[in-house]
């Protein structure tokens, strides 16, 4: 499996974190977003006609949206990462990956227009961003009523790689993380977890912090 991958792209590396959290093999094929804009190069666009990354090729398959190449990777070296304990894990594991999307439009924008200034409504991206990250921490409220600290259920899944990055980058769009002490708790969950790897620009600021507490716990 080749991903075509930006270091600096959340949604690239969704695909390069479940890849150390399930031992899969795929290789990195460096694509030169930014400054090179590599992605809207003619023998780009022919891999992919949307100039959109991540792109993964495997074979003569070739997937060009990230909840499809999380899916497949899973599918093929970790199944268990697909939710499918029961229908009630497997309904919120889609639900949560077509909610990534928004947190794609809204914090993903922000952070690009900050730190790449690519032009944007940033106010209204701001507001998108903070009702996404409200979102997410009711939810995890409401799990940690059901014993369940995950987004899906009591275990991580595709959900919680899906939102987990741009999650922790709202800070490089002008959004704080730290009024979500839940949020906060969960990301200390996922970088607990066997194999989990880093990526440029998520910090351990809140690590540095106490505890949070409270109804996240």
């Amino acid at each position: 499996m080749i991903l075509y991958d930006y270091v600096l792209s959340p949604d690239c590396y969704k695909v390069r974190l479940l890849a150390a959290l399930t031992g899969a093999n795929i290789t990195l094929r460096p694509v030169d977003f930014h400054p090179g804009a590599e992605h809207r190069k003619p023998e780009f666009l022919m891999l992919n006609p949307a100039g959109t990354i991540p792109v993964m090729q495997d074979g003569g398959l070739i997937l060009t949206d990230s909840s499809a190449i999380l899916t497949y990777v899973a599918a093929k070296a970790g199944p268990e990462w697909l939710g499918d304990d029961d229908a009630v894990m497997r309904a919120r594991v889609a639900q949560w990956l077509a909610f990534a999307q928004r947190l794609s439009a809204s914090i993903g924008k922000a952070r690009t227009h900050d730190m790449l200034q690519k032009p944007a409504d940033i106010d209204a991206c701001r507001a998108a961003g903070i009702q996404c990250l409200r979102e997410i921490e009711e939810s995890l409220v409401e799990q940690g009523l059901r014993d369940a600290h995950f987004l899906a259920g009591n275990r991580p899944t595709l959900a919680d790689i899906a939102c987990f990055p741009h999650a922790m980058l709202a800070p490089d769009g002008g959004i704080s993380v730290d009024p979500y002490p839940s949020i906060r708790l969960w990301t200390r969950r996922l970088r607990a977890l066997p194999g989990f790897i880093e990526m440029p620009g998520i910090h351990r600021l809140h690590d540095l912090k106490p505890e949070p507490t409270g109804k996240g716990e």
